[in-house]
């Protein structure tokens, strides 16, 4: 049991690590919403608990099962990001392997992880598909609300039913994210940002998200007019177009007490050439061309000062959507510099020597998520292989 406060909403609330878990009487998919992964977002914990409580009050038939679960419950006492690691930069399988063999000299954070593991286990174990996993969030700066997701067609599918900004391929940048985690065992993870931490438009906003999820994905039986009133909120929520957005630039914090970003950025913002945005180690950070910024730092944990982003035309995810539905990453090993990086064929070895024409973009129409393994070689990893299609046929947003 940990005590959670919202300086939001003045309040404070006892939850266990499971918040709340609500069985229907019919069988359905089952959804698992994760909040307080870091301890100063308390936002999706308070929202998670009120749509628990108002279904339980409005006995709302329930298709399936609803799990709401809090993440770091220390972090979330003590009211800090973590105790000692970053629990949402520590879910690698190798760090997974080796927290769970062992009994002595993990952290805090790492114990925490441990706990969840279990709990995930045994959900996925105990449960039946369609399997959906949300990670709700908030962010240190001021933001409109939007969404971010490793870049599968099945997220991707699940995604464009919400009237929201959603980010690709943050995974790149991000190692050892619960969700990035969650998604290379097939299942459908998307994140949800609702806004500041401490703002409570930002637990209103959670509540719709997650109302409206339970809508979409049937769980529970809302009237079309209520869904739509729901979609209808979390449009107005947002300012920012609801587009697809790509990460191409993070700028990594070397020397964090030497780091300060620029006050008065906000996520999505337009920055001219020549705007001075951060100090690093003395020196100004400057824009050399016209950027869009992403997740300005305005706090004193993490390591990613900020991002920049752009939008993607529609006309290339039609294209990313046909490469990879016909499988046309499979001729790539044809090319020279190129091999499959293991024999299940699901990641790729890229020479930049040989490959010099072939871009990070080109493999992102592809599906595959890219890590710099050297200074001359790429690997490249499917998002696509795992994916479990099948078990989310059936679904009316499929």
């Amino acid at each position: 049991m940990a005590k959670v406060y919202s300086n939001a909403l003045q309040e404070t609330l006892e939850v266990d690590r499971i918040i709340g878990h609500l069985k229907g009487d019919e069988d359905g998919p089952t959804l698992v919403f994760f909040a307080g992964i870091h301890g100063n977002e308390p936002a999706g914990v308070f929202a998670l608990k009120h749509v628990i409580r108002e279904l339980k009050l409005r006995q709302a038939p329930i298709q399936g099962q609803l799990y709401a679960i809090a993440g770091n419950l220390q972090a979330l006492e003590q009211k800090a990001r973590f105790m000692e690691k970053d629990l949402n930069r520590i879910w690698t399988v190798e760090n997974l392997q080796q927290t769970l063999q062992n009994d002595d000299g993990i952290s805090k954070d790492e114990q925490e992880m441990r706990e969840l593991h279990e709990l995930l286990r045994a959900i996925l174990e105990q449960n039946q598909p369609p399997f959906y996993f949300i990670d709700l969030h908030t962010t240190s700066g001021d933001t409109s609300p939007f969404m971010v997701l490793n870049d599968s067609l099945l997220n991707r599918k699940l995604a464009s039913q919400y009237p929201l900004p959603t980010i690709l391929g943050i995974e790149e940048y991000l190692v050892g994210a619960l969700l990035s985690y969650i998604n290379e065992l097939g299942y459908v993870s998307l994140g949800y940002e609702s806004g500041q931490h401490d703002d409570v438009v930002s637990i209103r906003n959670c509540t719709h998200f997650i109302h409206y999820t339970l809508g979409i994905t049937e769980l529970v039986a809302y009237s079309p007019a209520e869904v739509a009133k729901l979609r209808m909120e979390i449009a107005n929520s947002s300012v920012v177009s609801s587009k697809f957005y790509e990460i191409y630039y993070q700028h990594e914090i070397q020397n964090r007490g030497q780091f300060e970003m620029r006050p008065g950025f906000k996520n999505f913002q337009k920055i001219p050439r020549g705007t001075a945005i951060a100090m690093d180690n003395g020196n100004d950070i400057m824009t050399q061309r016209k950027r869009q910024i992403f997740m300005p730092l305005y706090q004193k944990l993490g390591n990613e000062g900020f991002y920049y982003i752009k939008s993607i035309p529609l006309v290339l995810l039609w294209i990313s959507k046909g490469l990879r539905r016909y499988k046309m990453d499979h001729l790539l090993v044809w090319l020279p510099g190129i091999q499959w990086s293991s024999g299940q064929k699901d990641g790729l070895l890229v020479d930049q020597r040989i490959a010099k024409f072939l871009a990070k973009s080109f493999f992102h129409l592809l599906g595959y998520r890219t890590r710099q393994l050297d200074r001359t070689h790429l690997v490249v990893k499917s998002r696509e292989m795992a994916s479990r299609n099948l078990e989310y046929k059936s679904s009316g947003w499929y």
